[in-house]
């Protein structure tokens, strides 16, 4: 079973045993002749593989009416593979995304480390710091990189907190989150679960 979760980048394959991506812009999906099934939030890529009989949009068999319409389809295929908790997915932008009871309370978007540490870098140079994953978010700072730190995290971390349900974390920069919530599971296979879950409903495996 081939399974690719297609961004705005890159083609990111799993088979059941290992992981790996192709660029977007180069890869030529016509190469694999084996059935394909994928989800992808870029659109010329999703209009491309639409005329390919053997890529079969998940997409398709997943009810969105138990979301809002223009919520990525990443997103609502990550919380596919759960029944409570807090997705985080800390990709260039970080998605939130609470489901309890299976039913999805809503979620927000939050800036990416290195966007919010380019905004700041975009106000002034002397605020062109790296953000410290293990500072003290239990009183406020009393130096500048401590201080946009806190002012990064404290708000975040808060909110998710204030959920009171298991956080699962996944994206590239999840192992930094990790260090702000220590009890979360890691979990970089959450979208693939999902998939894998949504094509058993559908009976498609």
């Amino acid at each position: 079973m081939l399974l690719c979760d297609i961004g705005n980048t890159s083609y990111h394959f799993n088979d059941g045993k290992k992981d790996f991506k192709e660029f977007a812009d180069s890869f030529n999906p016509q190469t694999i002749k084996e059935n394909v099934y994928y989800i992808s939030v870029n659109q010329s890529v999703k209009e491309k593989l639409g005329s390919l009989e053997n890529w079969i949009d998940l997409e398709t068999f997943v009810d969105r009416e138990k979301y809002y319409t223009t919520m990525g389809i990443d997103r609502i295929v990550a919380l596919a593979s759960i029944n409570d908790g807090v997705v985080v997915d800390a990709g260039s932008a970080i998605t939130v995304d609470v489901l309890k009871d299976g039913v999805f309370e809503g979620g927000f978007i939050y800036p990416g480390i290195k966007a919010m540490q380019e905004c700041y870098k975009n106000i002034s140079n002397a605020l062109d710091y790296s953000f410290n994953f293990e500072v003290d978010l239990g009183k406020m700072a009393k130096n500048s990189p401590d201080a946009i730190s806190y002012g990064y995290l404290k708000p975040f971390v808060n909110e998710i907190k204030s959920k009171n349900l298991p956080i699962i974390l996944t994206g590239g920069d999840a192992s930094e989150f990790k260090k702000l919530f220590p009890n979360a599971r890691l979990d970089q296979e959450l979208i693939f679960t999902g998939m894998k879950k949504i094509m058993k409903k559908a009976g498609l495996c």
